[in-house]
């Protein structure tokens, strides 16, 4: 498929941390005998909550009779989707929030 910016989508930009914000974090952790813990979503861009009005073509071999020439709307992202890193760190922030976390800038 193909997306055609500022017709298909309009924001792509989802924030990460820079790397020396987190060697100063890891270094703080050790110094203060903290223990550090990571963790990996997997398939996160498929979590994402898309905003925008996306319609794909049916995937082979999903066949609603009577309906052979619908299309089918997205409520989720999709791998390769340009909003799906935007539409996941969406989702995530929120719930980070509702938990009591704070957004702040990275210096």
């Amino acid at each position: 498929f193909s997306q055609v910016e500022g017709v298909d989508y309009d924001e792509t930009f989802a924030p990460v941390a820079r790397y020396t914000s987190i060697r100063v974090v890891i270094s703080i952790a050790v110094e203060m005998g903290w223990k550090i813990h990571q963790m990996d979503v997997k398939t996160a861009f498929l979590n994402g909550l898309i905003e925008e009005e996306v319609y794909i073509e049916k995937p082979l071999g999903f066949e609603v009779h009577g309906r052979e020439s619908h299309v089918c709307r997205l409520k989720k992202a999709l791998y390769g989707l340009k909003e799906a890193p935007r539409a996941w760190y969406s989702r995530i922030d929120a719930y980070l929030q509702q938990l009591g976390f704070e957004k702040v800038s990275d210096p």
